[in-house]
């Protein structure tokens, strides 16, 4: 057992070695190059979920977590019959996905079990009002009286999770794109972009775009971004269930490195003392992909949403005639 633990600590070491002595490929402009089509698809979600102890999963928790999760989709989602019937509500989960999922991420060799470093425990650092308000936005999701109630996924107006907000926290294909004095991120779901300006100030405080402004710098290998001015309208984002509220204050600084020719780390950290106790940081890691992506229909003929109203009011015809009723 000793031996077994030494050997992987050696493998741990070699890999961490490789990666700080790698040396990205260039652009034409000079810059470290980061582009290309990347995917971040694990079992990882943002906050670390019971049964694991630490950050990072021995290869037994992380064995038993991903048989779960695999038993799952062999269950629920891969036997494809026309014949048979829907599965059970109880058993479909939000992160479920109709192609088989990987497995836990992978980060210099360690096994990880939450995005999130720090703090410690894995879980977002609410403050008491911070927490009310997520999980009255849980709640929220099930108002259909008002169309900017909906998510903002929902609404067309993020991808999934935020999409390529900041911080990057949803499972998707990123990307990469960059020019003398701009990288651009790319997104798969409602074709976003985000436009990191290099070596440039950020705009004055009354301009708040859509997913904040995002400036950038080099730092050796690593391309650096700062994003702050959020708009007070962008203030969630969600991943795996969890809604991470943010405020117009927020500042998140993101780091993104090249560590091999297929493999991109990203890392984060968010400082809104309106909803955290603390700054808060997280890491995952991204793989390049030959993935082709397509088009992305939000709606389908934009019926969706005017729909989930109609229904909403059916519901509350229904619940009037209930309450008419002798």
């Amino acid at each position: 057992m000793a031996a077994r633990a030494f050997l992987i600590l050696v493998l741990v070491a070699a890999t961490a070695a490789e990666a700080q002595t790698y040396r990205a490929p260039r652009t034409a402009y000079g810059q470290p190059d980061l582009q290309g089509q990347w995917d971040n698809d694990s079992m990882t979600i943002l906050q670390r979920p019971k049964g694991f102890a630490a950050l990072v999963a021995t290869p037994y928790e992380a064995a038993a977590y991903e048989a779960r999760r695999f038993g799952r989709y062999d269950k629920v989602i891969a036997p494809v019959d026309p014949n048979a019937p829907a599965p059970e509500l109880d058993n479909v989960q939000d992160d479920d996905r109709f192609e088989k999922p990987n497995g836990l991420a992978r980060v210099l060799g360690e096994i990880r079990s939450s995005q999130i470093v720090d703090p410690a425990d894995g879980r977002l650092p609410f403050t008491p009002q911070s927490r009310a308000a997520a999980e009255k936005a849980l709640k929220d999701e099930e108002v259909y009286d008002d169309p900017e109630a909906r998510p903002f996924d929902e609404r067309c107006l993020l991808g999934g999770g935020g999409g390529v907000a900041a911080p990057i926290t949803n499972r998707d294909h990123l990307l990469i794109v960059q020019t003398r004095d701009a990288v651009v991120l790319s997104g798969e779901q409602n074709h976003e972009v985000r436009i990191i300006r290099l070596n440039t100030p950020h705009l004055p405080a009354v301009i708040r775009p859509w997913m904040g402004d995002s400036v950038g710098r080099w730092e050796g290998d690593t391309l650096v971004v700062e994003t702050a001015n959020l708009s007070p309208n962008d203030r969630w984002r969600w991943n795996a269930g969890d809604w991470i509220p943010l405020s117009s204050g927020a500042r998140i600084v993101e780091r993104f490195a090249r560590t091999a020719p297929a493999e991109l780390i990203y890392s984060f950290v968010v400082e809104d003392p309106a909803n955290y106790t603390q700054a808060w940081r997280g890491e995952h890691p991204y793989r390049a992909s030959t993935a082709r992506t397509f088009e992305f229909a939000c709606h389908e003929g934009n019926y969706a949403l005017a729909n989930i109203l109609a229904g909403g009011r059916a519901k509350d015809r229904e619940a009037s005639a209930a309450k008419a009723a002798p």
